[in-house]
């Protein structure tokens, strides 16, 4: 979802399937994945030179896995690293681990409770050989990558630093180009709220995330991501004192300003908000916290 008060950046040359020099140790291919919610397509990234990891192999496409063999010609994949398990993401793992070999590495999302839906879009079926957990490290020649675990987007998001060149990966979790989707069950407002600190309490200059291009000044972008969600809180405290409290009728009169075949995407952003909002005592409801409740002040 957009936010004016986000000095978002769009601007970005390149080319499908083609390899681009991001940094000394990094390269980047972009798959043809391109939409309202991954912008040009998902970007894959090679960390390394000889000894590589690749991170986010993307989703299962024929010519993006093509285009990434053609990449790796004549390296050696030694991991495979899944910031999560969205299907713009993982699935491309398996098939890309089936042609390069590289230990598999990613985290599962939260289990589903008993009588639940699975949550959509996400790729149950990822099957890492080592699962990540907050702090661990992937290292080959010349390149160390410590994972970051940031849930909110997802509960099993890692975004993964650089340590040579003092750059974050991001994944989804912190995205030039727009904000994050945060979709319950699987997503949830608190826990991004508190990723977003995360993140502002490390050092690193540059993010690299997996749509759209980088963020070289990231501390203040990443202050108005924060502030940006604030905002949406205020907004939805607003909508209930005037009495639009439903998710739908918040929907509609908070975006305006984007495509009603976005309007899904962020009726699930506004119920994750009105989700912590309830956490946190701010705002109730007679009957249990869901998308279809009607909400008032606490």
């Amino acid at each position: 979802m957009s936010g004016g008060d986000i000095p978002f950046r769009k601007q970005m040359d390149f080319e499908y399937g083609a390899v681009a020099e991001i940094t000394p140790l990094v390269r980047r291919v972009i798959a043809r994945n391109p939409s309202g919610f991954t912008f040009h397509g998902t970007n894959t990234f090679i960390v390394g030179r000889g000894e590589v990891a690749v991170i986010d192999p993307g989703p299962l496409l024929d010519e993006h896995l093509k285009a990434l063999v053609a990449a790796l010609k004549g390296e050696t994949v030694a991991h495979i690293l899944v910031t999560h398990t969205h299907h713009d993401h993982s699935p491309g793992a398996a098939p890309l681990q089936g042609v390069t070999g590289g230990v598999l590495s990613g985290a599962h999302p939260r289990p589903i409770p008993a009588g639940d839906a699975p949550a959509e879009s996400i790729h149950y079926e990822f099957a890492p050989d080592r699962v990540l957990e907050d702090g661990m490290v992937t290292a080959g020649d010349g390149w160390t990558l410590e994972a970051v675990h940031t849930p909110g987007h997802m509960s099993n998001h890692m975004c993964f630093a650089l340590a040579e060149e003092n750059l974050l990966f991001t994944g989804d979790h912190i995205m030039g180009w727009n904000t994050t989707v945060v979709s319950p069950p699987d997503g949830n407002m608190r826990e991004y709220m508190a990723s977003l600190d995360k993140c502002l309490a490390r050092s690193e200059a540059t993010y690299l995330p997996a749509h759209g291009p980088a963020i070289p000044n990231p501390v203040p972008f990443t202050r108005a991501y924060r502030s940006h969600r604030r905002m949406r809180e205020t907004e939805i405290m607003n909508c209930i004192r005037d009495g639009a409290n439903t998710v739908p009728a918040m929907v509609a009169r908070m975006y305006r300003h984007i495509p009603e075949k976005m309007h899904r995407a962020a009726a699930r952003s506004v119920f994750a908000h009105l989700e912590h909002m309830a956490e946190t005592g701010r705002v109730v409801t007679d009957g249990p916290v869901s998308a279809d409740a009607a909400y008032r002040q606490a």
